[in-house]
C-alpha cells in the first residue's frame, strides 16, 4: 500500500508537469490548428533560464526560498514569453498563407536552432542545480500506511493548480478569454465579428510559452538538472498528453498530463523503466481508437 501511494504521488507530480506542457500545445493548436513542434525546446529554454536565474541569485545573498522562486519564475515567464512571441512572428506569421506543411517544417527548424544555440552557449554536459526546495512530510495513517511526500512535489502540484485556476478565470471572464474561445469555435467568424486574429494568435503563443516557462522551472526543481536535449523527451510526453486529452482543450490537456504521469510512474514502479514509453504510447493508441478526438476533445465537423 505504501508503494502504491508513493507512486501515486510521483505520478501526480510528473502529471502536473506534463499537463502544463500540454496546455501550451493546446493553446497554439486551438488558435491556428497546428502543433508547435518547438514547444518542447521552449520548455528546455525555460529550464535553462530558471537555472541561470537561481545561480545569479546566490551571489546576491537572496536565500529566502519563496522570494527566489517568485523572482526567477517571473523572469523566466517574461523571457520565455518573449521567445514565444519571436517564434510566432518569425516562423509562423510569414507562412500563414502557405501550405500547412511549411509551418510545421519551420517549427522543426526553430527547434533545431534552439537546441544548437543552447548547446553552443551552455555546452553539452548536464547542468545541475543544488536542491533549492528540500525536505518532506511524513504522512501516517492508523494502520499500514506510512508515506513520505517531498515538499518539491507538493510545490509542483500546488503551482500547477494555481496556474490552471488563474488560466480558467482569464478564459472564462475576460475579453481575451472570450476572443480565444471564439477563435476555438470558428476562426473566420471570429475575425468577421471584430476579433483581432493576429493579436490573438500572438497572445496564444506567448501564453503557451508562459506555461512552458512554468513547466521548465518545475522540471529543473524536480530533477535538479537540465541539458540541451531535454526538450525533445519532455516535449513528446507533453504532446502525447495533449493528444490524449484532446488537442485544443486546455482542461483535456491537463487531464491527459495527469494520466500520462500516473501511467509513467506506475509502470516504472511495478514493471521497470525499460518499456514505460511503450506503455504510454499503448494507452494513447487505445484511447484514440475509441476516442479519435481525445478524452475531452470535440470531433470537428467539416463544413461543405
Amino acid at each position: 500500500m505504501d508503494f502504491f501511494l508513493l507512486q501515486l504521488v510521483n505520478g501526480l507530480s510528473l502529471g502536473a508537469i506534463y499537463g502544463l506542457i500540454a496546455v501550451g500545445y493546446s493553446m497554439v493548436y486551438g488558435t491556428i490548428g497546428l502543433v508547435n513542434f518547438a514547444h518542447g525546446d521552449i520548455v528546455m529554454l525555460g529550464g535553462f533560464i530558471s537555472l541561470i536565474g537561481f545561480l545569479l541569485l546566490a551571489p546576491l545573498g537572496i536565500s529566502i526560498v519563496p522570494l527566489a522562486l517568485g523572482s526567477v519564475l517571473l523572469v523566466t515567464i517574461a523571457l520565455t514569453g518573449l521567445f514565444g512571441w519571436l517564434v510566432e512572428r518569425l516562423a509562423y506569421r510569414p507562412l500563414r498563407g502557405a501550405p500547412r506543411l511549411a509551418s510545421l517544417i519551420s517549427a522543426i527548424g526553430v527547434s533545431i536552432i534552439l537546441q544548437n544555440s543552447v548547446l553552443l552557449s551552455q555546452g553539452a554536459s548536464v547542468k545541475r542545480l543544488q536542491p533549492l526546495v528540500s525536505g518532506a512530510f511524513a504522512v501516517t495513517v492508523p494502520g499500514p500506511v506510512h508515506l513520505t511526500i517531498g515538499i518539491v512535489q507538493i510545490l509542483i502540484v500546488v503551482t500547477a493548480a494555481v496556474v490552471m485556476a488563474a488560466f480558467a478565470y482569464v478564459i472564462r471572464t475576460t475579453a481575451l478569454g472570450r476572443a480565444h474561445r471564439a477563435m476555438l469555435q470558428d476562426r473566420t467568424m471570429a475575425a468577421l465579428l471584430g476579433v483581432n486574429v493576429d493579436r490573438m494568435t500572438t497572445a496564444s503563443f506567448v501564453i503557451g510559452s508562459g506555461f512552458a516557462a512554468v513547466a521548465g522551472l518545475m522540471v529543473t526543481l524536480y530533477y535538479g538538472a537540465i541539458d540541451f536535449s531535454a526538450g525533445f523527451v519532455i516535449g513528446i510526453q507533453g504532446l502525447i498528453a495533449a493528444v490524449l486529452g484532446g488537442l485544443g482543450s486546455p482542461a483535456g490537456a491537463m487531464f491527459g498530463g495527469i494520466l500520462i504521469g500516473l501511467a509513467d510512474a506506475f509502470w516504472s514502479g511495478y514493471f521497470g523503466v525499460a518499456y514505460r514509453d511503450a506503455a504510454v504510447f499503448g494507452i494513447l493508441i487505445l484511447v484514440l481508437i475509441f476516442r479519435p478526438a481525445g478524452l475531452l476533445g470535440r470531433a470537428e465537423v467539416e463544413r461543405i
